[in-house]
């Protein structure tokens, strides 16, 4: 009932913690039932008028012996859940985030952030309770009946018999909810990874819905998620409601049988008033153990849910073919390549390209045309591409992940700069990097003066960097893939929505870059082509024309329309200043 194996053996440091609760409460129950035994052999001595002071004595003895090996019990089984809890924890998260790195950049093509993100925080502590109180109630609910079935027996052995016989009508009555719990927990999971889904996606893009006042609509959006998400959870808490309600019903109707049992044999004179008064105050502990499980059935059965959801993140495949490191970067070779997001929508269209060592090539064409895809297939960010790729003599599919990184920079309109200090993302760059070739850097990229200014190194930096302007921003991600340093950089109109200043000072270290290294320039802005050695000019996913900038003007095709018509648009924009 409810014991996954699978999901045991991938924690298998709980099963010694989930043994240690178990055997705790046994304990405390043995204490409880020896304290029980004691003060009711008393009052039955009292009652028949045979109980003299020593009997006290020891009664009070026995019972705080009893209270206190209760209270040891206790706290040695809660520290077992909190281990048991804490190496769930740790455990799947460990291998959530290491399937992660093996699925590479690219592990966004088969599962969302935020269903990743909700399936390691929420689902995660979800199976705490699972592993923390579900499994160890589960096995202490088979023992405890039985072990005072087992001492009852020798009291009264009908009322045992009654009492023990009543118990296995709430594990049924769990098994009867079950299987519409199971459908209905994992309906409501898939409502709130969507609600979370729509939450993320709004949150981050709400900028742009201030800006075009669109937040009203995104919001009823919102509202229906939400309405949705609202009425699942109520369906799921009248399931629970209903459940526990019968659970109650089994429980206390089973103890009070046992009570009328006890009286009746005490009546009939089968048992003295001690043995009597034993069973009475016995008799709700046969159901205690498995109406707590009952509880913790619910919270369980949604951690199973989660729990589908994490195994099938973990068993999202793998590419697992052998993959070799790059020895030697070597000219960049695409043919025939083609590529798709979805079946019927191509991208790429049979694309020849080369990119040749130690040259400085762009691609340009229209918005929507393919240019930033081939960046991305190239970072191995897009996978299942058809033709070939290869850098030197090997295949791009071929390469192992680590190796295509230390091979090539890919710097976007949008690097990510992270919390922390100009120190700590720049180190990302190098670990190895000391003052010196960080100051360095920052010297290139026209950041030095700005950050003597405040911290230095030390500047402190806000989430995503927001207390620095935008092209300060595109400065310091440049400075990092400086001290990268690598065979080939790809830039990907890493000059967009940036001030003129801050395009100048990046083009600049493009340009230096591009006499050393084998550099890429994907942009929009012709302008900042035009010292390219060659330029691919793509329309609709594929290549119109190629040559360099003169030659392309010269054949007075696509490339040279585009440039007529941004530098109108510029002309057109001095005139007006």
């Amino acid at each position: 009932m409810m014991i996954n194996k699978r999901l045991i053996s991938t924690v298998k440091e709980s099963k010694k913690y989930i043994a240690g609760n178990v055997i705790f409460q046994w304990c405390s129950l043995l204490a409880n039932i020896s304290m029980m035994a004691v003060i009711t052999q008393l009052l039955g001595k009292i009652y028949m008028g045979t109980a003299q002071s020593g009997d006290i004595i020891f009664t009070g003895i026995g019972a705080l012996l009893a209270i206190g090996i209760r209270f040891v019990c206790t706290y040695l089984s809660s520290k077992m859940g909190y281990l048991s809890s804490k190496a769930v924890k740790k455990t799947l998260r460990e291998k959530i985030y290491s399937k992660l790195l093996r699925l590479g950049s690219a592990y966004s093509n088969d599962v969302k952030t935020s269903e990743v993100v909700q399936v390691a925080v929420e689902g995660v502590e979800q199976l705490e309770t699972y592993f923390g109180a579900y499994l160890p109630q589960f096995f202490y609910s088979m023992i405890a009946p039985i072990t005072l079935f087992v001492v009852l027996s020798f009291v009264n052995f009908p009322s045992a018999l009654v009492l023990l016989v009543c118990v296995p009508l709430i594990p049924v009555a769990i098994a009867a909810v079950q299987t519409w719990a199971k459908k209905l927990l994992s309906k409501y999971w898939g409502q709130y990874t969507a609600l979370g889904d729509t939450f993320l996606e709004n949150l981050q893009g709400l900028t742009t819905l201030k800006v075009y006042q669109a937040d009203e609509r995104k919001q009823l959006e919102m509202n229906e998620e939400a309405e949705k998400f609202r009425k699942i959870t109520m369906k799921v808490l009248t399931m629970q409601l209903n459940s526990i309600t019968i659970m109650d019903l089994i429980a206390y109707g089973g103890a009070a049988l046992g009570v009328i049992m006890a009286v009746t044999q005490f009546s009939a004179g089968h048992v003295g008033l001690g043995g009597c008064l034993l069973i009475i105050l016995l008799a709700a502990d046969f159901f205690i153990p498995m109406r707590l499980l009952g509880s913790f059935f619910h919270i369980a059965m949604n951690g199973m849910a989660a729990c589908d959801k994490i195994f099938k993140l973990l068993d999202l495949e793998e590419d697992n073919t052998e993959k070799v490191k790059l020895e030697n970067s070597g000219d960049i070779v695409c043919k025939n390549l083609s590529f798709s997001y979805e079946k019927d929508r191509e991208i790429l269209k049979g694309i020849d390209m080369s990119f040749k060592k130690g040259s400085f090539t762009a691609i340009v064409g229209e918005s929507g045309c393919g240019k930033s895809t081939i960046a991305s297939l190239l970072m191995g960010r897009n996978k299942g591409y058809s033709g070939s790729v290869k850098i030197g003599d090997t295949e791009l599919s071929n390469i192992e992940e680590k190796s295509l990184m230390n091979t090539i920079t890919y710097i976007g309109h949008n690097s990510y700069l992270f919390k922390g200090t100009v120190r700590e993302n720049l180190l990302m760059g190098n670990p190895e990097s000391d003052d010196k070739a960080m100051w360095e850097v920052l010297r290139k990229t026209n950041l030095e003066s700005f950050l003597k200014s405040e911290k230095g190194l030390d500047t402190k930096l806000a989430e995503k960097a927001s207390n620095l302007s935008g092209g300060q921003c595109q400065r310091l991600a440049l400075a990092r893939a400086l001290l990268h340093n690598t065979p080939v950089y790809i830039f990907d109109e890493a000059t967009s929505n940036i001030d003129v200043e801050s395009e100048n000072d990046i083009m600049e270290q493009i340009y230096c870059l591009a006499k050393t290294k084998t550099v890429i320039l994907i942009s929009h802005r012709l302008a900042n082509v035009e010292d390219a050695d060659n330029i691919y000019v793509l329309e609709d996913g594929k290549v119109s024309e190629m040559g360099n900038h003169q030659e392309l003007l010269k054949k007075k095709g696509h490339y040279a329309k585009l440039w007529k018509s941004q530098r109108d648009l510029e002309n057109l924009g001095g005139d007006a200043a």
